[in-house]
């Protein structure tokens, strides 16, 4: 009957701890700021380790952005 007991409090145990590694990772996948700093450090490595992609994205965007502009004041 110890033997039992002691399985089954084991086993209760075991699948606490994973209950609360699951809801941590849970809690730090719906921590907005916190994706944010992990996400803006990532790409801060990126640029150090290969700005050209990350420039070209950039004047990508600021062309999409000045042709919008521009459409904008033609229609004036």
């Amino acid at each position: 009957m110890t033997d039992q007991h002691d399985d089954l409090a084991n086993r209760v145990a075991a699948t606490r701890t994973q209950l609360f590694e699951t809801l941590d990772a849970i809690e730090d996948k719906l921590n907005v700021p916190k994706q944010l700093g992990i996400a803006a450090s990532k790409v801060k490595q990126g640029i150090d380790e290969k700005p050209v992609p990350y420039l070209a994205g950039l004047a990508a965007g600021v062309a999409v952005v000045g042709s919008i502009v521009v459409a904008v004041l033609r229609r004036r």
